[in-house]
């Protein structure tokens, strides 16, 4: 079996957080959604589970950070090609996410970008050849 992962993210418009999501490429699973969590499917293996601040605190005592304010984490999301990436970036900025958070970095054989949903949590959106790494 292969291993899954299920980010989970805090979220304080549930609604507008399903359509960013849905915007920048994901699908909704309607079996593990209601109306205090989302999941968002980008593939078979990756999950985002969208949970409102109500359904966040039944998981742990730990307050919500203000991730517009304060880095909390930065999740990379291989993309199939640099024009995939800029797709991306592009749906994220026209769904209300924050571009290019950080310096796009471009070294030929990888391209990354940046991108902040609704709630303020980052993204990297990236694409690498490893056939084209340099030698060291």
């Amino acid at each position: 079996m292969s291993r899954m992962i299920f980010v989970n993210l805090p979220v304080g418009d549930l609604a507008k957080a399903v359509a960013f999501y849905t915007a920048i490429g994901a699908t909704n699973n309607p079996h593990f959604t209601d109306e205090t969590a989302a999941c968002m499917v980008f593939s078979d293996t990756i999950h985002v589970m969208l949970l409102t601040h109500a359904k966040w605190a039944t998981f742990t005592t730990k307050p919500i950070v203000n991730a517009h304010a304060a880095s909390e984490v930065m999740i990379a999301l291989t993309c199939e090609s640099r024009d995939a990436v800029n797709a991306m970036v592009s749906a994220a900025g026209k769904a209300g996410g924050k571009t290019d958070v950080n310096p796009q970095q471009d070294f030929g054989f990888m391209l990354n970008r940046n991108f902040q949903d609704l709630d303020g949590h980052l993204w990297e959106a990236f694409w690498m050849d490893p056939s084209a790494l340099p030698e060291k």
